[in-house]
């Protein structure tokens, strides 16, 4: 896959994302898709791994019952042949208390025949933890 092709998709899924266009996600999902949210998944449940495309939409349809999207903006994509590594300034607003969550969250992507195989997202869960709950954690 050249790497301008591997640009585009992923340009085109997370602006599917940010506009909330599930249908233009799915398509972009490969049907055995390897995906995973490092995070605390007492907190956040959605967190995880997940295969396959109907898991990943699962997963996704969870979030949106727990947060909505205020914005989502890549700040950073590098392409390296049909890998992607993305850092992103996200704000989700917590539907149970209406905070607003502030995250800087590092995506990675493998995509094969036009369509992402593999994801990969990290966030400061400490301080993913500490804006849900509304308090600092004291260790």
């Amino acid at each position: 896959m050249a790497e301008r092709d591997c640009r585009a998709i992923v340009t085109d899924l997370y602006a599917a994302y940010a506009r909330r266009d599930f249908d233009w996600v799915a398509a972009l999902i490969h049907d055995n898709i390897d995906w995973v949210i490092y995070a605390p998944m007492s907190v956040f449940p959605f967190a995880g791994p997940r295969r396959g495309r109907a898991a990943v939409l699962a997963a996704m349809a969870e979030i949106a019952k727990s947060f909505s999207l205020e914005s989502y903006k890549p700040e950073v994509v590098l392409i390296d042949g049909a890998r992607a590594a993305l850092i992103s300034n996200v704000s989700y607003r917590q539907r149970s208390t209406g905070r607003v969550l502030r995250l800087r969250i590092a995506g990675f992507l493998r995509l094969q025949d036009g369509r992402v195989t593999e994801y990969r997202e990290f966030i400061d869960s400490f301080d993913a933890v500490e804006q849900a709950l509304g308090r600092q954690l004291q260790l």
